[in-house]
């Protein structure tokens, strides 16, 4: 339950976040900002601070930040819809963009409270591992391709052999400063014993580096460029039908997910850091997919600004900002139906 809470806390922040990033990049430009909401529904807190209502409502699927002539005309000067198309875009980037910062500065926090993480660098091998030596795999290698892909960070190595299927392997790795390349690996998953169990594994053990200030920062770095990848690798699998919505998961789902990950560490110190693991994984998430273009979305605003700004140079008329008002209100309520469906299958696969 403590991990639940957290997440749910830290799942909140995250939309705080993202707001917070159209709120101030809003003001900053002078764009009159009529409401900042976090989450969706009726009001739990509110109260009027100048021009703005400041609220926390009472489902923690979403929030807003309600500029005047966001969806529509206005003759306000400082309305959105009167700002020039730069201005609006620097807006609607903002929220991303912030999710952005925050899963990045959230790992490095982890890294640098950790003290030390995970390179693709081989340390030993399981008993019985078939690719070690001079024409294989020694202590020492760092990995720096599997089958063409480059390896940034440790999680990367089972994400690509994982990927590559049963089979052999070609393998590019960097030893005593120079670069090698192993063609032909027979590296899959077999049966080894540890501690008396026996579990199928790649048999390969990876060394530790101490953290230090540029490590950090460039472990971290790579480290959401493989929550990226790992992002569009996912949208990916959904447009091909390789998942279905049963594998999506909404807020009930994820609040869930992130209860596991915690009670999976064995400490409480453990636990939180798996929690924060994954929300620096949602942070990511939660900024390419608002920039899909989407109606509703970031990603979608974005996207008719570009074709009404194209239009509008093109043929010097302007399209009527009713139908994009009209588009995003049809997407947003789409939006609710899908988000809906996934919550109900979300709470079904947990009383199954």
């Amino acid at each position: 339950m403590l991990y639940i809470i957290i997440g749910i806390l830290l799942f909140g922040l995250l939309i705080a976040v993202h707001e917070a990033g159209h709120f101030f990049a809003a003001k900053a430009l002078d764009v009159q900002v009529n409401e900042f909401a976090i989450g969706m529904g009726p009001a739990l807190f509110s109260r009027q601070r100048g021009e703005t209502l400041y609220a926390l409502r009472i489902l923690p699927i979403g929030g807003y930040c309600a500029m005047e002539g966001e969806d529509g005309e206005s003759d306000n000067p400082r309305a959105f819809s009167r700002k020039a198309p730069w201005k609006r875009l620097i807006i609607l980037a903002a929220g991303s963009a912030m999710n952005l910062v925050a899963g990045f500065l959230l790992v490095v926090i982890l890294f640098t409270a950790a003290g030390s993480y995970a390179v693709p660098v081989v340390r030993d091998f399981m008993e019985g591992f078939p690719c070690a030596g001079e024409t294989g795999l020694m202590p020492g290698d760092r990995i720096l391709e599997i089958n063409g892909k480059t390896v940034r960070v440790y999680s990367d190595v089972s994400t690509y052999l994982s990927a590559a299927g049963e089979g052999p392997k070609d393998l590019v790795v960097e030893r005593n400063g120079e670069k090698v390349t192993l063609n032909g690996l027979p590296l899959n998953p077999q049966e080894y014993t540890v501690n008396g169990e026996t579990v199928t594994m790649y048999g390969l053990y990876f060394d530790t580096e101490t953290a230090t200030f540029p490590g950090v920062v460039k472990q971290s770095w790579n480290t959401c460029l493989y929550f990226a990848r790992a992002v569009w690798q996912s949208l990916g699998m959904l447009v091909t039908g390789q998942v279905g919505l049963r594998d999506m998961s909404g807020p009930v789902g994820i609040v869930s997910y992130l209860g596991e990950a915690g009670s999976q560490g064995g400490s409480v110190a453990a636990g939180l850091q798996n929690v924060c693991y994954v929300i620096g994984l949602i942070a990511i998430n939660l900024a390419i997919m608002n920039m899909l273009p989407i109606p509703a979305l970031d990603g979608g605003r974005i996207f008719f600004l570009l074709v009404t700004e194209g239009y509008h140079l093109l043929t010097r008329r302007t399209l009527d900002p009713k139908y994009e008002a009209y588009l995003h209100a049809g997407g947003f309520v789409l939006l609710l139906m899908l988000m809906a469906v996934i919550t109900l299958s979300d709470i079904l696969k947990l009383v199954n």
